[in-house]
């Protein structure tokens, strides 16, 4: 499976925007997917992470509450709604798909096997 995010851009704290991780190739549906992000000079950061059918997720501690996950199969695409931005949330966004089911590891970027390109958001304050 090959991934591409799309959707970052510029917003002013306390601003909203979504993101989109769009699969192509085939057995999407076999793959968790999650969401990572990495500023400059930081490691990159797991932010959250859904299963293969959509009715399991995980978050990182820094975004939960604020971040939401979601799955639509149809259109090959997982989304990060993300609200209440924050300018220390300006980052390079990336999603990731590994073929295992939901579980701890797979906060860990090590876990995944697939990443797709990532996209920038910046927060000004």
């Amino acid at each position: 499976v090959q991934l591409q995010a799309f959707g970052g851009g510029s917003v002013q704290a306390g601003g909203s925007l979504r993101l989109s991780c769009i699969a192509s190739g085939r057995a999407f549906s076999d793959y968790a997917v999650g969401w990572f992000r990495q500023a400059p000079e930081k490691t990159r950061e797991f932010l959250a992470a859904i299963s293969q059918n959509g009715d399991k997720t995980l978050y990182g501690d820094s975004v939960e509450g604020r971040f939401t996950i979601a799955r639509d199969s149809a259109k090959r695409t997982v989304y990060l709604h993300m609200s209440n931005l924050k300018p220390e949330d300006s980052a390079v966004y990336s999603c990731a798909a590994e073929r295992a089911p939901l579980g701890p590891r797979l906060r860990y970027r090590s876990e995944y096997e697939q990443w797709g390109e990532g996209t920038l958001v910046t927060v000004s304050s």
